[in-house]
C-alpha cells in the first residue's frame, strides 16, 4: 500500500485528500499544517508521495518542497493549489516537479495524478 503525506492548512482540503486516496487504496501516514512540520514528517516518515498546498503560513509550499528535495531528490511532491496561472507552473517545474492540481480538487484528476507519478 503507497503511502500519502498530506501538507495543507486546512483541515478541510486535507479532510477531502484523505477521503479520496483512503476510498482507493492509498494510507494516509500523516497531516502537517504548514510547511515546517511538512519538512519534518517528510523526512521522518518518508512517506511514497505528499500532497503538498502552496499557499500556507510561515514556510509555502514551494519553499518546503524545495528543502524536501534537497534532502531526498527522488521525493515525489504534487503541489495542490487555487494558484494556477503560468507563473506558478513554470515555478514548480523549475524546482523539477511535475504536476499542480488546481483546487477545488477534483478526486478523479487527483488519483490519476497520483497513479502517473508512483508509475515512474
Amino acid at each position: 500500500m503507497k503511502t500519502i503525506l498530506i501538507v495543507d492548512d486546512s483541515p478541510f482540503i486535507a479532510k477531502e485528500i484523505s477521503d479520496i486516496v483512503s476510498d482507493n487504496g492509498y494510507k494516509v501516514i500523516g497531516h502537517a499544517k504548514n510547511g515546517e512540520t511538512g519538512i519534518a514528517m517528510a523526512a521522518e516518515l518518508k512517506p511514497d508521495i505528499i500532497t503538498m498546498d502552496i499557499i500556507m503560513p510561515g514556510i509555502d509550499g514551494i519553499e518546503a518542497a524545495v528543502e524536501i528535495l534537497k534532502n531526498n531528490p527522488d521525493q515525489k511532491i504534487i503541489m495542490l493549489s487555487s494558484l494556477c496561472d503560468q507563473d506558478t507552473i513554470e515555478e514548480i517545474q523549475g524546482i523539477g516537479l511535475k504536476h499542480l492540481i488546481a483546487k477545488p480538487l477534483e478526486g478523479e484528476q487527483l488519483l490519476s495524478v497520483l497513479a502517473e507519478e508512483l508509475s515512474d
